[in-house]
């Protein structure tokens, strides 16, 4: 084989691996379809996309949707937002969707909303068809002590100045409970709310309750009123159990301190007839040393025993006496 025509495939080789890796890095396919849909990109500029490793599609595929919707946005700025992890689709999309509606949203507002974490497109879609958020059963005490319980369907429209910091759903939720619980708590029976539950939408709106949140209430409507709990005779059985247990505390402690002061008495009792026998104890021996001085004689003692046994037989006779006539 010649070494001109050797020569020739492999200059051939070489120049078709150099293309492949051109048009690899190079994606001139992307360029020549933004370049048709009137997107003015460079091909220095997707070179720089590689560079930076950032997709090149992911860049010039929104840009081309937002040129053929008729915003005017620049590619760096698409870019930019796209190192910072933001979603290119979804703010397009978005910007679309507001200029369609008239809605005065740039992409700076948009790509800001979308970097917090909010779903841009999706509050857009909400500012133009409103949405219905429902609350959970939520119960309040009226003052004749009946549980009311309501559920309420707010109309809600996103606001987009407020999106960046705004309150979300379940702020709205809270606030309209709070409502709820006021209305039903100032009412003096259950009966006047359920005759007019519309004095909870009244009251819920009054309050201004979509100012800092995200949102712009249209409207509250209760969806359902019901009756529930005796809360009021509930509270007042617990508190006659409660007193009834504090009466039987105080009647066991007189009860406890009665026994103590009896049990005090029987024992003070014993100490007195200790001491008397104690003292009659002494008797004999007085006598005794009485008789010994002389200050007693024997005829005296024998008329004191006599005494003291007439006396003995008396009481024995009244006894047998009480005992028959029982």
């Amino acid at each position: 084989m010649p070494e001109g025509f050797i020569g020739l495939i492999v200059i051939t080789v070489i120049l078709i691996l150099v293309l492949s890796l051109f048009f690899r890095f190079v994606p001139v396919g992307l360029w020549i379809t933004a370049y048709f849909s009137g997107v003015k990109v460079k091909i220095s500029d997707l070179i720089g996309m590689r560079l930076r490793r950032v997709t090149p599609s992911m860049i010039v595929q929104p840009m081309i949707k937002s040129t053929k919707a008729g915003l005017d946005i620049d590619i760096n700025e698409l870019e930019a937002h796209y190192l910072a992890g933001g979603d290119i689709n979804l703010v397009i999309d978005a910007l679309i969707a507001a200029q369609r509606a008239n809605i005065d949203l740039g992409f700076k507002q948009a790509a800001a909303i979308d970097l917090a974490g909010r779903n841009v497109f999706e509050a857009v879609q909400v500012s133009v068809n409103p949405k219905v958020i429902e609350t959970p059963i939520i119960a309040g005490v009226a003052m004749n002590g009946i549980e009311v319980q309501a559920k309420a369907k707010v109309t809600v429209r996103a606001n987009i100045e407020r999106l960046v910091g705004g309150a979300g759903e379940e702020t709205i939720i809270a606030r309209v409970g709070e409502g709820i619980v006021t209305t039903v708590g100032s009412a003096i029976t259950h009966s006047q709310v359920l005759e007019n539950p519309d004095s909870i939408s009244q009251t819920i709106l009054r309050k201004g309750l979509d100012s800092g949140t995200a949102f712009e209430i249209l409207s509250i409507d209760i969806a359902d009123v019901d009756v529930g709990r005796n809360v009021g005779a509930k509270l007042q059985a617990e508190q006659a159990e409660a007193d009834k247990r504090v009466a039987q505390a105080k009647a066991e402690e007189k009860r406890s301190l009665a026994v103590a002061e009896e049990q005090e008495m029987i024992a003070e009792v014993q100490r007195q007839r200790a001491k008397v026998v104690e003292a009659e104890a002494q008797v004999p021996l007085a006598m005794a040393e009485a008789l010994r001085n002389g200050n007693l004689g024997v005829m005296d003692y024998y008329k004191m025993k006599n005494v003291n046994a007439d006396t003995e037989m008396r009481s024995s006779l009244a006894g047998d006496k009480d005992r028959r006539d029982s």
